[in-house]
């Protein structure tokens, strides 16, 4: 029962995120499994193409095309880890095993508490990250609604009365002729399918972080258990050689997680940096303009984006962190009392010390807080600059 509550905390958030969108790596892969998936990324191709098709057209306003750019981008980032995920499913499959194993071997207080503790931090982080998202949904479709109906060149008309869409999608059906029903489905359906962009892009988000952070728990457990480990005891070389392949394998699952995310985070950078840029400068624009709704959703969306690259920064820093650690907490223990036949196996420990997994993007780019703060100063800088250009 123990186990079960421990390992209910930890997973059952997640499951209730990703099994609509197939992207559960302990689900059962069958059809079922196959079609929610498709279905998701089938919506989020719609959304996708809609938002192509609006900014191809320019029918309507500078606001309203950023919009349409910026779900653009999200929805470019949503279906990109949905598919990326389920190519590398093997990868997480493997890690959520393992998180699982890690739960049934529980034996001490001590390990429970570490375990706990960075599964309440994927928790914070998916819950944080999910509040900002629909929050962020329901303001831009309470906000895009006039917008798209009264701000624009070409409106669609229903029953005598002008409609906007919870997308921007009103230059793509201007040439068609909607009725009041088909409108309402239309509307819906863009709903649902705005739900499942926010869930396939942080509900995948908070998938990966929260795995990586239980790694991290599992090296800050073996760190300490290095630290505390006695060489009086017998059977030193068996137990000393156990923490040497738990850390081989806490290596191999890290590295598996770095694989999954590393084109990921080329495109969630670049997507990023860019939106973070142009909202920026539309954030500049409302203030010179005094327009308090646009700033408001500028700001919105700044601080999603923002808050992804936060999270993947921080929790980057902290794999990096532990994993440099590992070593050090060897040289705490006290080797010098071990049997020389042990003693040679910590050589190939600090070994790995000099190359620690990171979580790069493109195997170039490591994402840690350094990254993250040159990204922030290289924006605001540019920010700056155009600012100056407004003003003068």
């Amino acid at each position: 029962m123990k186990w079960k509550n421990e390992v209910s905390y930890a997973m059952t958030p997640l499951k209730i995120l990703t099994v609509p969108i197939g992207g559960w790596p302990l689900q059962e892969y069958n059809k079922f499994a196959l079609a929610r998936h498709i279905l998701s990324a089938c919506g989020l191709s719609v959304v996708v193409i809609v938002q192509a098709l609006e900014l191809y057209y320019n029918c309507i306003g500078a606001y309203a095309n950023l919009d349409a750019l910026t779900l653009l981008a999200c929805g470019i980032l949503a279906l990109l880890k949905i598919i990326w995920f389920r190519i590398y499913a093997d990868n997480l499959i493997c890690n959520y095993s393992s998180a699982m194993n890690d739960y049934l071997a529980l034996d001490t207080e001590e390990k429970r508490i570490i375990m706990r503790k960075h599964a309440s931090w994927g928790r914070i982080i998916s819950i944080i990250a999910l509040l900002i998202t629909y929050i962020d949904s329901l303001i831009f479709i309470v906000g895009h609604v006039p917008v798209s109906s009264e701000g624009g060149k070409v409106n669609i008309t229903i029953l005598g009365h002008q409609a906007g869409y919870a997308i921007p999608s009103t230059c793509t059906l201007a040439h068609f002729h909607i009725s009041m029903s088909t409108y309402l489905m239309i509307f819906v359906l863009e709903y649902i399918y705005l739900m499942i962009m926010c869930t396939s892009n942080h509900g995948s988000d908070s998938l990966f972080l929260h795995i990586t952070l239980h790694v991290c728990g599992q090296l800050q457990i073996l760190r300490t258990s290095f630290i505390n480990f006695d060489v009086t005891s017998p059977d030193v070389y068996k137990r000393f050689n156990a923490l040497i392949l738990r850390h081989d394998h806490l290596i191999k699952m890290a590295r598996k997680l770095a694989e999954i995310v590393s084109f990921v985070l080329v495109v969630q950078l670049f997507i990023s940096s860019m939106l973070i840029c142009i909202v920026g400068f539309q954030f500049i624009v409302a203030m010179a303009t005094s327009d308090f709704s646009m700033m408001s959703k500028s700001f919105m969306v700044l601080s999603a984006f923002l808050a992804q690259l936060t999270v993947y920064s921080i929790v980057g820093d902290y794999l990096k962190t532990q994993m440099e650690e590992v070593a050090q907490s060897v040289y705490q223990c006290a080797w010098y009392n071990l049997p020389t036949k042990v003693a040679r196996n910590i050589v190939f420990i600090m070994m790995w010390n000099q190359l620690p997994i990171k979580l790069q993007a493109g195997n170039f780019i490591v994402v840690d807080l350094g990254t993250y703060m040159s990204i922030l100063k290289t924006s605001a800088s540019y920010l700056s600059v155009l600012r100056v250009m407004i003003e003068t």
